[in-house]
């Protein structure tokens, strides 16, 4: 027997929550330079209580083949993502209009 979402009622494996919490997030993305003039990519806006943090930001290490961190309700990136950033987040589900690249 598999568990049942306590929001919308459905198995675990079948719950739509979070697809449905990534079409309402207002999503902001910016490069900033950290220690040693280290570029980063920092992604902010995402509710931690919908959408699943480490997870996200394990697929965008993989999609991006660098390191990063999710802390503080955002998710840090290495390097200078930016030119690819909205259009892999289209495809993981978020809406393109609420992705805000600056």
């Amino acid at each position: 027997m598999s568990e049942i979402c306590s929001v919308c009622g459905l198995p675990k494996e079948l719950c739509v929550c979070e697809s449905i919490a990534k079409e309402s997030q207002k999503i902001t993305a910016e490069t900033a330079k950290k220690r040693f003039g280290k570029v980063y990519t920092i992604i902010s806006g995402i509710d931690d209580k919908d959408i699943n943090l480490k997870e996200l930001t394990k697929k965008l290490k993989t999609r991006f083949a660098c390191g990063g961190t999710a802390k503080d309700g955002k998710i840090e990136l290495q390097g200078d993502h930016i030119g690819r950033l909205k259009r892999t987040l289209v495809e993981f589900g978020f809406a393109p209009e609420l992705v805000d690249i600056k």
